[in-house]
Formats: structure tokens, sequence, C-alpha cells
């Protein structure tokens, strides 16, 4: 239990760095992908005796190098290359998953497993996790001028396709980081719902990390806890937590929430 809420306060805090910049940026759907497409990097890793970990990374980015790829060098537009692109790499990875035997727990993959992270488990989302946060905080600001305006950005000699690529690799370390947490299907929520609930109740950027950052770790706590005493799987129930909150800054947040502007 100790080693759980460990896991969970280190995912929140990523998850809900970066997903102020999704948000921003509109990547919402992006973050979807990339956890989609993780799964046959997982399978392939567990199979070559590798870290599942690296699998999950090497596959995540090449979906995004891929999603970035075929809208360059096609018609079809970024959401119709993501949809193909994850939709292909997660099935990919059900067929994967039923033809090499494994002792993976699909739900697990799928659902997250936090009560059950191992010590070395908790290291390397330690790792992963803390590295990730490191440089989104440190190079936010840059990150925030892209998101905000590609073009001033590279007008200010910033380099626009680092920090394109940079973003993305930190989403795919981030999605890895959150696997053990909510799991590949769980983890996109992880990667909007803070960054949306900030964007709701503040104008300011840096009232909007600190939101998004305090829900996603009190809802990654408070959502283990809980699990814990009413016997429910942790994954779901943080996810609820933060579907709650999003719901109630949704209403309630001062001069945006429906609420307000029904009554005024």
């Amino acid at each position: 239990m100790q080693r759980a809420l460990l896991v969970a306060v280190l995912v929140g805090a990523v998850s809900a760095a970066l997903s102020c910049f999704l948000v921003l940026k509109g990547w919402s759907l992006m973050g979807d992908a990339i956890s989609h497409a993780v799964l046959p990097g997982i399978v392939l890793a567990y199979a070559a005796g590798l870290p599942l970990a690296l699998g999950a990374f090497v596959a995540g980015l090449f979906s995004a190098l891929a999603t970035g790829y075929l809208k360059a060098n096609s018609r079809i537009k970024e959401d119709t290359a993501m949809g193909i692109v994850f939709s292909g790499m997660f099935a990919l990875g059900l067929v994967l998953f039923t033809r090499i035997p494994t002792d993976q727990h699909l739900d697990h993959i799928l659902f997250g497993n936090i009560l059950g992270v191992t010590p070395r488990d908790l290291v390397e989302t330690a790792v992963v996790a803390g590295g990730a946060l490191a440089i989104v905080l440190i190079k936010q600001r840059d990150f925030l001028l892209y998101c905000f305006d590609p073009q001033h950005a590279r007008t200010v000699g910033l380099p626009v396709g680092l920090l394109h690529y940079g973003l993305l690799t930190l989403l795919a370390l981030t999605i890895v980081a959150s696997i053990q947490a909510v799991g590949i299907i769980l983890v996109v929520a992880m990667l909007i719902a803070p960054g949306a609930i900030g964007f709701l109740v503040t104008r300011s950027f840096g009232r909007m990390l600190a939101v998004a950052m305090t829900v996603a770790i009190g809802a990654s706590v408070m959502g283990t806890l809980i699990s814990f005493h009413i016997d429910a799987a942790p994954g779901p129930t943080i996810i609820l937590l933060q579907t709650a909150v999003f719901l109630l800054a949704l209403f309630f947040a001062p001069g945006s929430g429906l609420l307000r502007r029904a009554r005024a």
C-alpha cells in the first residue's frame, strides 16, 4: 500500500504537468493514441526478455512518429492518422498477446495494478516520472510558447522541431510511467482531466499547473485509499474522482462555470 501511494503521487504529478500542455496544444487524442499503441511493445519486450517499460516507450514513440509521417506525406488529417495508427497498433498488441505465452495479466495491462507494485516497479516509475517531470518544469516556458504560437516560437529562435518531438517523447515517457497505476486504457484520462480542470478554474498558466497537479495527486492518493476500503479497482476509482472534480469545475468555476453563467 505504501508503494502504491508513492506511485500514485509520482504518476499524478507528471501526468498533471504534461496534461496542461496537451490541453493547450489540443493533443488530447494524441495521448489516447500513444497509450493504446504501447501494447505491442510491452508484449514484444516480454518475449525478448527486455524491460516492459522500454518496449512500451519504443512502441509509443514509434506511433507518434508514424502519425507525424502520415500527416506530412499524405492527404489525411492528423486526427485520422492518429485513429489509424493507434487502432492498428492496439489490434497488433492484442493479437501478439494471444499468440505469445506470457504470465502477464491482460487486465493489469489494460486497467493497471497499482497495488501490485514491486520495489523494482517503484524505482522504474520514479526514474521515468521524475525525469519527465523535471524536463517539463525546466522547459515549461519554451513548451508554453510552442503550444500557444509555434510561428512566434520559431521567430524568436526556439527549436520548434525539437520541442515538438520532445513533447511527444515526454508524452510517451509519462504513459510508460502511468501504466502500472491506471493501465493503457485509463491513462488518457490522467493526461486530460487535470489540465482541463486547471484550464476551467484559472486563466494563468502557473495557477493552472498548480491546480492540475493538486487535483491529480489528490485524486490519485484518495482514489487508491478509497479503492482499498470499498474493494474496488484503484485505477477506475482514481479516474472517477478526477471526473467528479471536473464536473464541479465545469459547473462552479469562477467566471466560466455553467451555473454561474446561467445566473448571470
